[in-house]
């Protein structure tokens, strides 16, 4: 039995969570944290400093300004991993991460999705195939109360392409400001806020006389639940590292 600690837990994403871990037998929620609260069946704080209860997992869905003090309650609750489910991390944050899971098992995925890790391999076989002879354009689409742009699944996608391309490739955000031609080596990246919009990530590649695009449209928040709580089974006991969504595929413990 895997024991989670959820923070965010009264958000969209907290409660997508919790009506995931209802319907399974392998992990539960022994307490949450969140400044609102709320109707819950178990114990929730304001703080995970306050957090009084062990767990084996922290699964966190809340904001940026968290990370600190998930990482410290980590550190002072040696074997407990965490998953970090909060897009919008600045450069400062990323590197805190990565030097934290030198001595912590950490999960870290910009994107939750099974679909959106596998249209980045797609994307970069793409990639290999069309090298520079295609320019790039990254869409991506999400609800009006989204607020960090661009997306984080869309830097993510951005960063494989460029992985392809040994870093050589230039990301351009907004061209409203610019009139010039556009330069080789680019990859276009735009935002679009709107509706109830969930999710939806579209990568374009534009040739002579030709179009190639990939997509990925998310139909319901439970899908990054999903993949948060199977993320959460497999660390538990896991060693210290730097873990992602491809170490789960490998595993096969994607349970959608």
């Amino acid at each position: 039995m895997t024991d989670i600690l959820l923070c965010g837990c009264a958000g969209k994403m907290g409660a997508a969570v919790r009506s995931f871990v209802n319907e399974r037998e392998d992990c539960r929620i022994v307490a949450g944290v969140d400044p609102v609260g709320g109707d819950l069946d178990f114990p929730f704080y304001n703080s995970i400093a306050q957090a009084a209860e062990s767990a084996n997992v922290v699964v966190d869905f809340s904001h940026p300004q968290a990370l600190p003090s998930i990482l410290d309650y980590c550190r002072s609750h040696l074997g407990t991993a965490a998953v970090l489910c909060t897009t919008g991390y600045n450069g400062q944050q990323v590197e805190a991460v990565e030097e934290a899971a030198k001595e912590l098992p950490i999960f870290y995925s910009r994107n939750m999705s099974l679909g959106i890790n596998l249209l980045i391999e797609l994307a970069q076989q793409a990639e290999r195939v069309l090298g520079g002879n295609f320019d790039v354009e990254i869409v991506e689409a999400h609800h009006n109360q989204k607020i960090d742009a661009p997306s984080g699944t869309a830097l993510m996608l951005a960063d494989a392409l460029n992985q392809v391309r040994e870093g050589k490739m230039k990301y351009t955000y907004d061209r409203h400001s610019q009139r010039k031609k556009r330069e080789p080596g680019e990859i276009g990246i735009h935002s679009v806020r709107g509706g109830t919009i969930v999710g939806e990530h579209q990568i374009i590649f534009a040739g002579r006389h030709e179009v190639i695009s990939l997509s990925h449209s998310a139909q319901s928040k439970e899908l990054f639940a999903a993949g948060a709580v199977n993320a959460a089974v497999f660390m538990a006991g896991r060693e210290a590292g730097l873990y992602d969504m491809s170490h789960l595929i490998a595993a096969g413990q994607n349970h959608v």
